[in-house]
Formats: structure tokens, sequence, C-alpha cells
């Protein structure tokens, strides 16, 4: 063999050396593979621990920020501090109502995880159980007819007269034993009122994909219904006043608007118990009027 086809052993030495070490660059001291996959660890470490701090952070602060949303309780609830201390969350309430109208809060509610209440637009109290079958069913007495003595009472929740069903008001004891009320609907939004704009409504209230349920006195007193089964045919919306089940809490007062043009206010009046029906049929998105929680009655 030739001194050309013999390898150079110093030569070859150098290759491998230079392959498996990077000269540094000029202060900087070499890094090994294994060190820069250390460092990526660490990096990635922090990283998770950063979001897991960041994430148990949020889950606590979102039910303390979802919990300054006031909840539209059962009927005859205590005021909001005492029926937390009281309720045992024992869902017995849920189990009776017959449209389905109590629901139990979730995490997201904090210290109110559990207890029941009402999303009106989903799905109002209609009173199609006549003796409030929730105050009957709470073994605590966080729902009651009568409050204790000594327990507070908030300005304007007091009824100054007991209110009527409509479903019952031919009967010979037509009233609900309710001593208070649980809100207070608002037109809230009476620019997209549709009586306000002199606006008629025809169809289903909430269209036929709305699951929610009320009783119909004209199709069964006693019976509740899909709403989207019940169809509406007015020249100036008054859904509201149509669906309340107590006699006088709401009224469309109409007349003739600035333009000429017939129109309609809808007014609540003192029998409001906040029940929330005229909520939940209000065809408009979101609804024109509301319901809110735990308010008083005020002129």
């Amino acid at each position: 063999m030739s001194d050309k086809d013999t390898p150079d052993s110093s030569s070859s030495d150098d290759t491998t050396a230079k392959a498996s070490t990077r000269a540094p660059a000029a202060g900087k001291p070499a890094v090994s593979i294994a060190k820069r996959q250390s460092n990526r660890r660490k990096v990635l470490r922090t990283f998770l621990l950063t979001g897991g701090v960041l994430g148990a952070a949020m889950s606590g602060f979102l039910p303390l920020a979802y919990a300054q949303k006031k909840r539209l309780r059962p009927p005859g609830a205590l005021d909001e501090k005492d029926f937390l201390s009281s309720c045992i969350k024992c869902g017995q309430c849920v189990q009776v109502c017959p449209v389905e109208a109590i629901k139990l809060a979730d995490l997201i509610d904090g210290m109110g995880v559990g207890t029941p209440y009402i999303d009106a637009r989903a799905q109002a109290c209609d009173f199609s159980c006549d003796a409030v079958q929730c105050i009957l069913a709470c073994p605590t007495g966080s729902l009651t007819y009568h409050k204790p003595a000594g327990f507070p009472v908030r300005p304007g929740a007091p009824m100054v007269a007991k209110p009527v069903l409509l479903a019952k008001e031919k009967d010979a004891e037509p009233t609900l034993n309710l001593a208070e009320r649980i809100g207070v609907a608002r037109l809230t939004r009476p620019e997209a009122c549709l009586a306000m704009q002199g606006k008629g409504f025809k169809g289903p209230a909430r269209g036929a994909a709305f699951d929610g349920k009320l009783r119909y006195m004209s199709v069964d007193r006693w019976k509740p219904i899909p709403v989207s089964d019940y169809k509406y045919d007015v020249e100036i919306c008054d859904l509201c006043e149509q669906a309340c089940p107590i006699k006088g809490a709401i009224t469309v007062e109409k007349g003739i608007g600035k333009d000429g043009k017939p129109k309609g206010i809808p007014v609540v009046h003192e029998a409001c118990v906040g029940c929330g029906v005229c909520e939940m049929v209000c065809p408009t998105e979101p609804a024109s009027i509301e319901i809110i929680p735990g308010e008083g009655w005020r002129a």
C-alpha cells in the first residue's frame, strides 16, 4: 500500500474531536448536548409551574367574580346571607318543581355552589304547583312562607296583599301564601320593546326550538305546555301581560305615540312577585324586560 493510501491517524483523531466538540465562541464556554437538554427541561417546568399557579389563582378568582352576580332564588327564600348559611343543598326543591325551573348552582358560584336558583330567561316559575311546593319541600326553612322573628326584611320585599293566581281566580282560595317577593320585573331595554315600537307579534314567543314550559289557562289551567306550542297573534305586543300568572302584576298600557301610531308601554305593578314569566316569554333577544333578583317594590 502506498503512503497516499495509508490513513493519517492524527488527521482522523482531529476530525473526531471536531465532530464531538465545537470550538466555543470567543469568551463563551462550550455547552454539551446534555446540558442544553437539561436547560430546556428547566424552562419547560418553569412554564408549567407558572401556568399551574395562574390556573389555581383563577380558579379561586372566578367564583368570587361570578358570586357578585345576584341569583334569583326560589319563592320564599330568606335574604341572601341567611339563605346561604341555612340551605343544606339537598335539592328537594328541585325535585318538586313541575316546570323544572329550579337549578343547582355550579362551581363558579363559589360559596353558593349547590344552592338552588332560577334562570328566568331559560325557565321561569309559573306557579304551576299552585301551593308553592318548593317551600313545602324545604327541610331547613331556607324557603319559607313566613320569616322567623328577628330575620331582616328587605325594603319593598313584603307583599301588601297575597298575590292572586289567575289560574285559581275563580276558586274558593285563589291566593298564593307568599309574604315576600323574590324580585321585581323591570323594563331594562325599553328601546328594544316591541310594544313601545308599536309592533305586534305573531308565532311562538321564543321560537320553535325553545324548550321552556308555561301554564296557559286557555289551553289547560292545570298543566304547563311547551312555550313553543303556543302561538301568539297580536297587533301590539303584550306577551308579558298575557303570560303573567299573577293578577294585576303587569299591564301593557295602550296609547298613541308622538308619531300618531298605536304603541304600548309595559307597566309593572306592586302585585309583581318576581316570578320571571315576563322575562321568559319576551320575544326580543336579549329580553326587553327582566327580573332584578332581590329587588324590592318601589313606585
